[in-house]
């Protein structure tokens, strides 16, 4: 499961249907660079902040957060806002021109470069250099910029680790052991085609889904999607056709629904059927099937994401910016670190199918318990918690790779895996038409 399929199940958790395209905005465009604000020493002043679509179910526990960090600091009055998902990047970007950012400021990873590309956000590193520590590398390493070194420009809040899910039952009947699911791309394909061969077209291994799967498989293969520059995509390599050539055969031989290499978005209904033996990668997931699906809930194992040899998964993670000409940054900067610190997260955690990004946060006994080791839910929040922990690295999908590239590659990938075409021909074309679209992009 790479991090675009785990962003659509994680989001659907918060947000329904909320993170557009990056190149729907124009990441090559921008106004010049704000003024920078400076601290002053004095939390003091009237903020906004910008929430995504979190009322009304979570309105009692923001609020709550807002009272308790106004009642610390008596000398801040903070304005809460929370706007709809339709349309929020557009509106952050209209905002942006007009000079009506919110001093703090809800961002995904897509609203986070759009904004970050046109110098709006504040480094965060250079306000709270020593707050890098509270953080889990993965998180904190996020919302750094291409091109401006080791600054920070946003504050991680909530995270989602991807993990693996699987049918043990199904798992089992293809003479696979439960207990030893895959742990690499490779690995992962070679179950599949051992589910392919003994399932008699009754149930499938995966979904095929190349939008979903791609850059993230090849980054766990050790393909290298752009060069040190990151200016021009690399990918043209053996490992890709390798994986071109693999899903081809698999898909020839029955191990991904034939329907799911245009669409995926029955996976949630077709794992709770028994049809599929792999769910998505995401801990939400688990919780879906419990209430809709208990018996095949039940049947239902977790382990640790496929990560290949660089040990990369994907993570999902919301942040806070702050508005880098903010007329208050010490106190923007302050109800930041009090959002995101670990007491606040771990209660959001207990409200919502996510996980802190403070790494204190995730040392609170909720992420630990396993209980008997048999209720997947429970192992999946303690699993998630182990992979968020030690995850320096992770799969997801550069800037550079728009909505634009990957249906540009995509388009290739399916045809190839049809049979359609040449896949080291399908690799070479989709490479060609990406770096068209990204040095289209770098010149607007």
């Amino acid at each position: 499961m790479t991090r675009s399929n785990l962003t659509r199940t994680a989001v659907a958790t918060l947000v329904a249907g909320t993170l557009l395209s990056t190149s729907a905005c124009g990441l090559g465009g921008g106004g010049g660079e704000v003024g920078e604000a400076e601290l002053t020493g004095k939390v003091s002043g009237g903020i906004t902040f910008r929430t995504l679509q979190l009322k009304p179910v979570f309105t009692s526990y923001v609020q709550g957060v807002i009272d308790a960090f106004e009642e610390e600091h008596p000398d801040v009055e903070v304005t809460w806002e929370d706007v709809p998902g339709d349309g929020y990047n557009e509106k952050l970007v209209a905002d942006a021109r007009a000079g009506t950012l919110p001093d703090v400021v809800n961002l995904s990873t897509d609203s986070f470069q759009l904004l970050g590309d046109r110098g709006m956000l504040a480094d965060v590193a250079q306000l709270d250099g020593a707050l890098a520590v509270e953080y889990v590398p993965g998180a904190w390493e996020q919302f750094k910029l291409p091109g401006k070194g080791d600054g920070v420009y946003a504050y991680p809040w909530y995270v989602t680790p991807e993990i693996l899910t699987y049918n043990s039952e199904l798992f089992e009947r293809s003479g696979l052991d439960p207990a030893e699911p895959p742990t690499s791309v490779e690995q992962f394909f070679d179950q599949a085609e051992r589910i392919a061969a003994g399932a008699g077209g009754r149930y499938a291994a995966f979904m095929a889904d190349p939008k979903g799967r791609l850059p993230g498989d090849w980054q766990k293969m050790g393909v290298p999607i752009l060069n040190e520059r990151r200016d021009r995509f690399t990918f043209d390599t053996g490992k890709a056709v390798e994986w071109v050539e693999r899903m081809k055969d698999l898909y020839a031989k029955g191990a991904m629904p034939r329907e799911s290499l245009l669409r995926s978005d029955d996976i949630n209904q077709l794992y709770g059927a028994g049809k599929l033996v792999f769910g998505p990668g995401s801990p939400g997931f688990v919780k879906d099937i419990r209430q809709n699906a208990p018996q095949v809930y039940a049947k239902t194992r977790v382990a640790g994401a496929v990560t290949g040899t660089l040990g990369h998964i994907g993570i999902y993670a919301q942040s806070l910016g702050i508005r880098k000409d903010t007329g208050h940054l010490d106190a923007a900067a302050a109800f930041a670190r009090w959002v995101t610190n670990g007491p606040n997260q771990v209660e959001f955690s207990r409200k919502a199918t996510i996980y802190p990004s403070n790494a204190q946060g995730l040392t609170d006994p909720l992420f630990s318990d396993r209980g008997d080791g048999k209720d997947a839910e429970t192992v999946a929040r303690a699993v998630g918690a182990e992979q968020l922990k030690r995850a320096a690295l992770d799969a997801n999908t550069p800037v550079q790779w728009t909505n634009q590239v990957g249906d540009a590659v995509v388009r290739e990938m399916q045809k190839a895996i049809k049979g359609e075409q040449d896949p080291r021909s399908a690799v070479k074309k989709a490479q060609e038409e990406a770096n068209r679209l990204l040095a289209d992009a770098a010149a607007r």
